[in-house]
């Protein structure tokens, strides 16, 4: 590959179904939540630099969380860490970072990443990647990389394609967002599904093409912007932008509307490591099924998720597919698979102060 492609990461996400040990003040992805010595953020770096170089990698983050992607992506240029006054969704993050990709090189190709996946089988990811950056060279083709369901997952969005033998670019049928239980197990039946990663690859000048056509409120903000980019007026530019779009998805905004719509699947060892559930599922569980990161004593316990410090001695009799987590102040026990309950958690832990979350 010539050119070397720009690698966007959208870091900005608060991963309250990480609470407690996930805050405010440092979300998941800042957090070296697999115990490999580095942070999520950092492993998606080291993933994508092997195709790209650091000059290349646009971070968006909320602004409030500067200093730690500076800190831990030293590499990466200052003025390539793009940070968001509000949380606006990621039509938004996307446009920022696309636009300002754009006017350095409209025919740049991008890869939109989230930050905090777990990839396992990296040199399957790159090789499917280079087949969505070759497909993309088409003209307005956007391409997302679906992942082969191995059960009726709830908490995805799901991509239907159209079954072409021997071409490993399918055509796009449907987009559909995260689908009640009975209508995941229809989609995982049919075969003909599969999950939404929510990593992208596209030429910079097919995605505001696309935003042009389908969220053209959004493309005039930022192609007002032009004149601002790399400037000292960005700033105040991108707090006037952001005050002035809608809270979209990229999923919502464009990709279930457009219709040059591709995938590549996916077969890498994929997880969006969403929930304590999902961590549990990706990490190295004793002979009862449990994940323990504790000085603990159990009896009895099976299926359970056990992460407080050591400094502690933990002692749990006859617990069945529970979290057990401790972090700073806050002491978390509820159902493992609880994760549509972190929300109300979360609402009801910041009435005791902010302090808590």
């Amino acid at each position: 590959m010539k050119e070397k492609p720009y690698i966007v990461v959208m870091a900005g996400g608060i991963g309250s179904r990480f609470w407690p040990y996930s805050r405010n003040n440092k979300p998941k992805q800042f957090l070296d939540i697999l115990g490999t010595g580095r942070t999520l953020l950092q492993m998606t770096y080291d993933r994508f630099i092997k195709l790209s170089k650091a000059d290349y990698f646009f971070v968006v983050t909320n602004q409030k969380y500067f200093d730690l992607v500076k800190e831990q992506l030293p590499d990466i240029p200052e003025e390539q860490i793009l940070t968001e006054p509000l949380r606006r969704n990621t039509a938004t993050c996307v446009a920022y970072a696309s636009y300002k990709i754009a006017q350095k090189n409209s025919e740049a190709k991008i890869i939109v990443t989230p930050s905090d996946h777990l990839i396992i089988e990296e040199e399957k990811f790159h090789e499917k990647l280079h087949i969505a950056l070759k497909a993309c060279e088409v003209d307005f083709k956007l391409i997302t990389i679906g992942i082969k369901p191995n059960r009726p997952e709830t908490g995805y969005g799901y991509i239907q394609y159209h079954s072409e033998p021997g071409n490993p670019v399918k055509k796009v049928k449907t987009f559909t967002e995260k689908p009640n239980l009975k209508l995941a197990r229809a989609f995982l039946d049919s075969g003909d599904f599969v999950w939404n990663s929510g990593i992208f690859v596209w030429k910079a000048s097919s995605i505001l093409k696309a935003f042009e056509k389908y969220m053209p409120e959004v493309a005039e903000v930022f192609e007002e912007g032009i004149q601002y980019y790399n400037g000292k007026e960005e700033k105040p530019f991108i707090q006037k932008a952001y005050s002035l779009v809608k809270n979209t998805s990229i999923d919502y905004g464009i990709m279930e509307k457009a219709e040059e719509v591709y995938m590549v699947m996916g077969d890498f060892s994929w997880s969006d490591l969403g929930s304590w559930l999902g961590l549990h599922e990706n990490h190295q569980k004793d002979e009862q099924n449990n994940v323990v990161d504790a000085n603990a004593i159990l009896y009895d316990v099976h299926n359970c998720f056990v992460k407080v410090g050591k400094d502690k001695l933990v002692v749990i009799e006859g617990l069945d597919n529970f979290l057990v987590n401790e972090s700073e102040n806050v002491l978390l026990i509820c159902k493992l698979d609880a994760e549509k309950k972190f929300r109300t958690f979360v609402h009801d832990a910041k009435s005791k102060g902010e302090g808590f979350v």
